[in-house]
């Protein structure tokens, strides 16, 4: 199967659930009000704990507290909450995969590792609503999940004695990365165009070196795969000095990165995960 074909058939495995599509169809009504959209959430306790769980953490490290869905919407806006609404669901839409709890384990740390990098580095180069872009990360690698559920045997061919970059064994035994997989899951999911296309584009070297999402979200794969396979390699083996370079970014900003990464991690994972976090 091509990477299209695994996500298709994953699709009909790993749904987002009803009060997922209600909560997209108001975003996309232009008349719908924070009200609408928070009635919906409150209505599912799960996603609503998540959700003011999120909200307070130090990831947005938002100086009073955020105590109602509502003032959540408000004060964080609505792309900011729909994203946090993903998670959630995405996560949930994966618990019943046939795999083992420290697999999953291992899988969630490095989402995480990917997320908070790329929202750490988006917000040494002040971008806009840098946090946004958390949801690019936590997602990029579902195609692995799809592929453990449907083809265990070969996520065991490219994780065993791994010496090269996940990405190139991916392609070498199944003719697609992860990536790809993901892109076309995300498609399935109707998840709008700009999650979907900097995921399809995470492994593509740009000539075009400017702070965007697809460059953010290629440093900050690279990153968390030095910093979970292979943390003695050199920043700059393990992505262009070219590329960080012109983007304004350096060795040191790196560094802060990773030691972001090391202490919002577990508070992440417990949100998110807390099966995960347990193991910690």
């Amino acid at each position: 199967m091509d990477a299209k074909a695994y996500a298709e058939q994953a699709s009909e495995i790993f749904v987002l659930s009803d009060s997922f599509i209600r909560i997209k169809d108001l975003i996309d009504d232009e008349t719908s009000t924070i009200d609408d959209i928070a009635d919906v959430i409150i209505l599912d306790p799960a996603l609503s704990a998540t959700v003011l769980k999120l909200a307070n953490s130090s990831f947005f490290n938002y100086p009073g507290k955020i105590d109602t869905i509502s003032k959540a919407v408000l004060v964080l806006g609505i792309t900011e909450v729909y994203n946090l609404v993903i998670a959630h669901f995405t996560a949930k839409a994966f618990e019943s995969i046939d795999a083992d709890a420290e697999y999953l384990t291992q899988f969630w740390e490095k989402s995480v590792d990917c997320a908070l990098i790329i929202k750490q580095l988006a917000l040494q180069l002040n971008v806009p609503r840098g946090e946004r872009l958390f949801i690019l990360g936590l997602l990029h690698n579902l195609g692995e999940l799809v592929v453990k559920q449907l083809s265990p045997e070969k996520i065991a061919d490219i994780y065993e004695g791994l010496e090269i970059y996940p990405w190139l064994r991916e392609q070498e035994t199944l003719g697609f990365t992860f990536g790809e997989c993901t892109s076309h899951l995300l498609q399935c999911w109707q998840l709008p165009i700009s999650i979907v296309e900097p995921i399809k584009k995470q492994d593509e070297l740009s000539d075009n070196y400017t702070i965007n999402d697809v460059n953010l979200l290629y440093l900050a794969k690279r990153m968390m795969a030095k910093n979970t396979y292979f943390p003695k390699l050199l920043y700059q083996e393990i992505v262009s000095e070219e590329l960080y370079e012109a983007m304004g970014l350096d060795k040191q900003a790196f560094d802060d990165a990773l030691k972001v990464c090391d202490l919002e991690r577990f508070d992440v994972l417990a949100i998110l995960n807390p099966g995960a976090a347990m193991i910690y």
